[in-house]
């Protein structure tokens, strides 16, 4: 369901708000400290011998800067980005086409890479590694292969199911980063950041309330300021403090730990449906009306991730932070 609020999919109202909050320099990227020093050290290392960096490989869940880090990259080496996703590329000479039009240290930036199709895939190994293609030229018995000499770009390739790439593929990266959920105070001074961009008035714990219901995410962090600025400027002042901040999130129904009624179905589901005993997922999506697989890849992350939710060999299971969260402790005992 990615029209949820708390949604970390990008959303159509995302794309031109992402796009004027965005960082441009690891210097104003805020977290994923380790990927960045990482990078920060390869990038120099590249520019110092006048070479293209090695292919970066950015994984981990939705909505944490894997494109923002992309452009990054392009920007701190001086070079173009060329932005496709997986799905884009359909045959193998488009992607042909893709890497014939690069210049020398470009970026190509692939998002959703573990969707590309085997024939496609196979194209980037040799360009990846020798940085040339083969062409077929010509048809039946008259066609001929022919190399092109490709010039040394980088491909950043993103993915939020990096189990999902082939190993091939997986080995022809060389760095690979997995982006890490934010802290509520790195979220916290990623929306200030935000709120002085967008030229809204905040306060430090209005920030922090945001920051705390963001899921770990900077693009629902970024989402949550720009409603929240919404009932600040109608129903307010104008300012984003502590008490507007919480107001605002109430009343969007997302709750202290960053929950929507979809999350809190779940889990009263497991906790006062099956008096918190194991639920098997095929089961469990058959009691809240969902597909299995979109809580497997949507739902689930986060609510493990936090502590809410377990996944054991008999089933799912709601945690004892869980019962607490909703004020069920006593039900506890009869869960277990």
């Amino acid at each position: 369901m990615t029209d949820r609020m708390i949604s970390t999919e990008i959303l159509p109202e995302d794309v031109k708000l992402e796009n004027n909050l965005r960082p441009e320099r690891l210097s104003e990227y805020i977290g994923q400290e380790k990927a960045k020093n990482n990078l920060k050290v390869f990038i120099e290392a590249a520019k110092n011998r006048g070479e293209a960096l090695d292919h970066v490989l950015l994984y981990g869940p939705p909505g944490l800067g894997k494109t923002t880090m992309a452009a990054i990259i392009a920007n701190e080496m001086g070079s173009h980005l060329r932005i496709t996703s997986g799905p884009a590329i359909e045959k193998p000479g488009e992607l042909a086409a893709i890497l014939n039009s690069l210049n020398e240290q470009d970026i190509l930036f692939i998002d959703e890479i573990h969707r590309l199709n085997r024939q496609v895939e196979e194209v980037l190994y040799p360009a990846m590694e020798d940085f040339a293609i083969d062409v077929m030229i010509g048809k039946g018995q008259a066609a001929r292969s022919i190399r092109l000499e490709l010039p040394h770009f980088t491909l950043v390739g993103a993915t939020t199911r990096a189990g999902m790439l082939t190993a091939p593929l997986r080995d022809r990266f060389g760095v690979v980063n997995r982006l890490e959920f934010y802290t509520k105070e790195e979220l916290s001074q990623i929306v200030l950041r935000s709120a002085a961009v967008l030229e809204v008035e905040i306060e430090d714990r209005g920030a922090l309330e945001i920051a705390r219901r963001s899921r770990g995410t900077p693009r629902l962090a970024n989402r949550l300021l720009k409603r929240v600025r919404d009932f600040a400027e109608v129903s307010y002042d104008g300012a984003i403090s502590e008490e507007v901040a919480k107001s605002a999130l109430d009343r969007l129904e997302v709750d202290s730990f960053g929950l929507d009624q979809v999350d809190r179905s779940l889990l009263l589901t497991l906790i006062e449906k099956f008096s918190g005993k194991p639920v098997g997922l095929d089961t469990l999506a058959a009691a809240i009306g969902e597909d299995a697989g979109t809580i497997e890849d949507v739902y689930e992350p986060y609510l493990i991730q936090n502590g809410l939710l377990a996944r054991t060999p008999r089933g799912r299971v709601a945690t004892e932070t869980a019962y607490r969260h909703f004020g069920l402790e006593h039900l506890l005992d009869k869960g277990e």
